[in-house]
């Protein structure tokens, strides 16, 4: 029997395809590194891409099955596709099953990147049974699923990672992650996740504070590092004002109660979105 328009609708919004933004920390080697004129490289990073968000979409079935009896009972959650009922069990998993295959099939042949795929896959279910409701570990799981994207862009594919760059995207993931904490501490108490007892509110702000600074002085250490300069020029040291502009500004949305899907706000804030094209065009004005 062929699905509705409405059943496949529901589908594609359980694959939560607007979360494949956070797979661009795959692209991350490949851009900084300007090995995009190497077609075997594109091609390789590109896959690493596909494959991730393959395994992130089945991660978030996965996760909404798990949650959907406590997703049912929360205000926003409760429009998942899962919870609300749009999309029963069966479907789900078989959906979850099709994606798990095709990331694998993506990363066939390369074992590096099979073995991330693996523990992006078992961290992330770790958190969503259980480690979730540990404070601080529950934001270290989230930014190593990030690290792990980075990993894949560069590692997996034969990239040489910077390691300033590496230690911007663990600070950086960590800030996004704590973000998301303050974000989720303005819902009403009886909604919120039970891992927020244990994060004061002056408790994030501080971590959030100190992840930005640290983001923002490891950033600032990669702009102005021979190996920047050598393949950039001085290109990336003029990104370095809008890079403060953008944590500045996110932090004035998340304490407005917006950061609780990163992906979403990110692309819905005008002034991110036009940091962001800035930062491009500083980043490829040799091009011009």
């Amino acid at each position: 029997m062929p699905l509705s328009f409405s059943s496949l609708f529901s589908l594609v919004r359980l694959m939560r395809p607007h979360q494949w933004v956070k797979n661009i920390f795959v692209l991350a080697g490949l851009v900084f590194s300007q090995s995009w004129d190497v077609i075997t490289l594109d091609l390789a990073v590109l896959r690493a891409f596909a494959a991730f968000c393959c395994a992130s979409s089945m991660v978030y079935i996965l996760n909404d099955w798990h949650d959907r009896a406590s997703d049912a009972l929360h205000p926003v959650k409760r429009k998942r596709p899962l919870a609300s009922g749009a999309v029963t069990a069966v479907p789900a998993m078989l959906l979850a099953a099709t994606l798990l295959a095709a990331g694998v099939l993506l990363a066939a042949g390369n074992y590096t990147l099979l073995l991330l795929l693996a523990l992006y896959a078992v961290l992330n279910m770790a958190y969503s049974w259980r480690l979730k409701q540990v404070p601080v570990v529950d934001v270290a799981i989230i930014a190593a699923g990030f690290m792990l994207r980075l990993l894949a862009g560069t590692v997996a594919v034969g990239i040489a990672p910077s390691r300033w760059l590496l230690l911007t995207g663990i600070f950086m993931t960590l800030y996004l992650g704590f973000c998301k904490r303050k974000a989720e501490s303005f819902h009403e108490e009886a909604s919120q996740r039970t891992v927020m007892a244990g994060y004061p509110p002056a408790l994030i702000d501080t971590f959030i504070a100190t992840t930005m600074t640290a983001t923002l002085t490891t950033y600032s250490l990669f702009a102005t590092s021979s190996e920047a300069q050598l393949q950039h020029s001085e290109r990336l040291l003029y990104t370095v004002p809008v890079v403060v502009f953008a944590l500045l500004r996110y932090t004035y949305q998340v304490h407005r109660g917006q950061g609780e899907d990163v992906a979403r706000d990110l692309l819905r804030d005008a002034w991110l979105l036009g940091a962001g094209a800035l930062w491009l065009l500083i980043f490829l004005s040799h091009r011009f």
